[in-house]
């Protein structure tokens, strides 16, 4: 049987990471036990107390087990915690070495959303990829330089440690873990149980893009907000560095230390943005779309389009357009 810890950490907990996690591998039990078969899951919630509260007091959890009880355990599940993410790290620094010690021990390490910050600051992420939710990418970037954080993924998988993107993407991880350690017959009857998509992977979809201006050069926030109002029109970055009186090599190296995108690649992700926007809101066909935001070749726009979504534009468009849906 694979013993499962499930931490409680100190601060606003997410209650759904937990229950969520708790009542899927408990589901598996229950249709193996169903079956006649073994339960295959201990699932114990470990805290670094006896009662832990959340959500400013308005609700408390008691965990099953104090963590410095826990000698041995096969899996770590570490939830997402919100908040000033350095204080949460810092209020939850006595599970750091637990951690490190399961790990080195052969533990498996879990981390659901921005849990992702807590298992960095233990140094196992270290040279590994990891993902985490989309909005805190540009701090988790700033905190955890060394790791390859892909923000667009849905499921990392490296290294016996495994990590989930944004809010509700802890449930594809809890769905991959239970085809992995369960297979894919029971993977499937949980998708259907608890109603998730079992073939997502990508963030994508949902990442909202608002330009990468958490940075203090001047100069290349006057190229994006050019790019930003004049992306229909053609915009060359010989041109723009011209405007901007450099080179175009010194200008692409100052933009992509500044945005850690290109040039070409933030021109395609405001094109995008607005494209999305485009087929989420009204009723223009993709064509039409396609020419608005400054394309004129309909297999490069889906290419890209693609790309940066994971989606066609036409499955965009139908999936986020609700006038469509009326």
């Amino acid at each position: 049987m694979k013993h499962i810890s499930l931490l409680i950490p100190e601060g606003e907990t997410s209650l759904s990471n937990i229950e969520a996690t708790f009542k899927m591998f408990s589901k598996v039990n229950e249709a193996l036990e169903q079956a006649g078969k073994q339960p295959l899951f201990k699932v114990q919630l470990v805290g670094l107390s006896m009662e832990t509260t959340l959500t400013n007091g308005l609700f408390s959890i008691k965990p099953g087990l104090l963590f410095k009880d826990v000698e041995k355990t096969d899996l770590v599940v570490i939830p997402a915690v919100h908040g000033d993410l350095k204080k949460v790290i810092a209020a939850n620094e006595a599970f750091i070495p637990w951690i490190i010690k399961q790990y080195k021990n052969g533990a498996e390490i879990v981390s659901l959303c921005i849990g992702a910050f807590i298992l960095a600051s233990t140094g196992l992420l270290r040279g590994k990829s990891c993902t985490t939710h989309w909005l805190m990418a540009a701090e988790f970037r700033a905190m955890f330089p060394d790791v390859n954080l892909q923000p667009y993924k849905i499921i990392t998988d490296e290294g016996g440690i495994y990590t989930s993107g944004g809010a509700y993407s802890s449930l594809n991880l809890i769905l991959y873990l239970v085809e992995k350690f369960a297979g894919r017959e029971m993977a499937l009857l949980s998708s259907k149980i608890f109603e998730i998509d079992i073939d997502r992977n990508s963030q994508s979809p949902f990442i909202i893009f608002k330009g990468q201006k958490d940075h203090e050069d001047d100069v290349i926030k006057k190229a994006q907000a050019f790019i930003e109002k004049n992306y229909p029109g053609r915009i060359t970055v010989d041109d723009l560095a011209s405007m901007l009186a450099m080179s175009r090599r010194h200008l692409e190296r100052r933009f992509k230390h500044a945005t850690s995108n290109t040039v070409i690649e933030y021109l395609q992700r405001v094109r995008v943005e607005a494209a999305k926007i485009n087929l989420e809101s009204m009723r223009k066909n993709v064509n039409e779309v396609m020419y608005k935001t400054g394309y004129t070749d309909p297999k490069a726009f889906r290419t890209i389009f693609k790309k940066i979504t994971g989606l066609s534009p036409v499955e965009y468009r139908s999936k986020y357009n609700k006038e469509l849906k009326v």
